[in-house]
């Protein structure tokens, strides 16, 4: 689904000074920034987390948690955020220092305006912002922050021909965001091709990926080009990596260091230009410690690593991600259908082990057993049955940690109520209560002789 809007940069603005902070928020709402002020720099790590800014601009010197120190504890929680800091002449050594320490640059105070804007467009040009309409990342629908971040670092990459790493639970998005990479890059017009590494001998998966000659596999009468070749220029998405055979790890890491193939059957070198970005649902890191994989491929494959947030980490995407489906069904069918408050309720609250692949399913096949323009709330029950487990409510789930804790230290203490009262720190009579309330008899965790 296509945003029919540019999305404004979102820029942390942070200053002691109120009349400062309030000239410098005017100044960038005038130029059609989103902007937070924040008057200290404990406020602005809370704000940071809530509005997860493209852009901070800070004083150097504040009290009692200075620019320096802010500029530390952003780089820890967001490597890639970009930090400009305001400075008076006297402390321009200070500054310059801050630079060395990662901030992307300072401006001394009068604030000169046409200096600070260039210097903003700068900053959101190195970062990865795009004011374009986004049309590489498109097929994202989305208001998460933390998936927002996880683009952001993508189109970072997209220039670079360096190795990526997508990670990612099934169904995160991990090729929609592969193809997200290569439209913003300068490949976008050449050949996008990916391939399973789990899906095919070792014959098979050499002869896709690298091809072979005619006569090289049995009843091959003919020569294949294989994928790196027929992406040529363009990009080769490697799916299930962990997968690949030590036999084409070693293949594979000779084409990268290369940058040519040797088809099955061949002993001539073919030279090839192609971005490999890889996935896995697995962590790849793992299979090397393990000796399952080879090390200096993998740091190759994985220059940058970019982990998808599964479903549960992002339910305020699950109305947009309906919608969005429904959309999509009305376009194909000519049919819309709308899902009550409480499906919308029902559906975010359940379990998606699917992820996104799994929600968009359980949509489509409601929709196609719908006979009314509101589908009701029974028929989308029918349709999760016990395809999605709902997510507890607070009150369940602390109910649900009770009892496992209560239990727990009926386990360690035999059954022994009064040590176990101690233990949990309540007296005898309040534990006794707590056990009847969640049905825990102490005889039952008594060592039988």
């Amino acid at each position: 689904m296509k945003s029919a809007t540019t999305r404004r940069a979102k820029i942390l603005v942070v200053d002691d000074d109120p009349g400062l902070l309030r000239l410098l928020t005017i100044r960038l709402r005038a130029e059609g920034h989103d902007v937070e002020p924040a008057s200290g720099g404990a406020q602005a790590l809370a704000a940071a987390t809530r509005f997860r800014p493209d852009l901070v601009i800070s004083d150097l010197r504040m009290e009692p948690m200075d620019g320096i120190a802010l500029l530390k504890d952003l780089q820890r929680r967001w490597p890639g955020l970009k930090v400009i800091l305001l400075t008076a002449h006297g402390t321009i050594p200070d500054a310059v220092q801050a630079t060395q320490m990662g901030a992307f640059g300072f401006l001394t105070k009068p604030v000169d305006k046409q200096e600070l804007l260039e210097q903003i467009q700068r900053a959101l040009k190195v970062s990865g912002f795009q004011d374009d309409g986004a049309e590489w990342r498109a097929g994202f629908v989305t208001r998460s922050p933390l998936l927002e971040e996880k683009l952001a670092q993508a189109h970072r990459t997209a220039a670079s021909d360096q190795g990526l790493l997508l990670i990612g639970e099934e169904g995160t998005g991990k090729e929609l965001l592969a193809r997200a990479v290569h439209l913003a890059g300068p490949r976008q017009l050449q050949p996008f091709l990916s391939i399973s590494c789990g899906t095919a001998s070792d014959d098979e998966l050499d002869s896709e990926l690298f091809g072979h000659l005619a006569g090289a596999l049995p009843g091959a009468t003919m020569s294949h080009d294989g994928l790196f070749r027929m992406a040529n220029g363009g990009t080769v998405l490697l799916d299930d990596i962990d997968e690949l055979p030590a036999r084409l790890q070693l293949k594979l890491l000779r084409t990268l260091q290369e940058r040519a193939v040797r088809p099955l059957g061949s002993v001539e070198a073919i030279p090839v230009d192609v971005r490999i970005i890889s996935a896995s649902q697995a962590d790849v890191r793992q299979r090397v410690d393990a000796g399952q994989f080879r090390g200096e491929l993998f740091y190759l494959l994985a220059a940058t690593q970019i982990e998808l947030p599964p479903l549960s980490r992002r339910r305020e995407d699950i109305p947009l991600l309906v919608a969005d489906v429904l959309s999509r069904i009305a376009d194909e069918t000519g049919i819309r259908r709308t899902l009550s408050p409480e499906g919308l309720e029902l559906l975010a609250a359940a379990e998606w082990p699917g992820n996104i692949r799994q929600l968009q399913g359980v949509v489509r096949q409601t929709i196609a057993l719908a006979q009314t323009p509101v589908v009701p709330i029974e028929l989308l029950r029918q349709t999760l049955g016990g395809s999605a487990t709902l997510m507890p409510t607070f009150d369940e789930a602390r109910d649900d940690f009770a009892r496992g804790y209560l239990t727990q230290l009926l386990q360690v203490t035999g059954g022994n109520v009064s040590q176990a009262a101690r233990l949990a720190k309540r007296n005898r009579t309040d534990f006794y209560k707590l056990l009847s309330r969640h049905a825990l008899v102490p005889e039952d965790f008594k060592q039988r002789h």
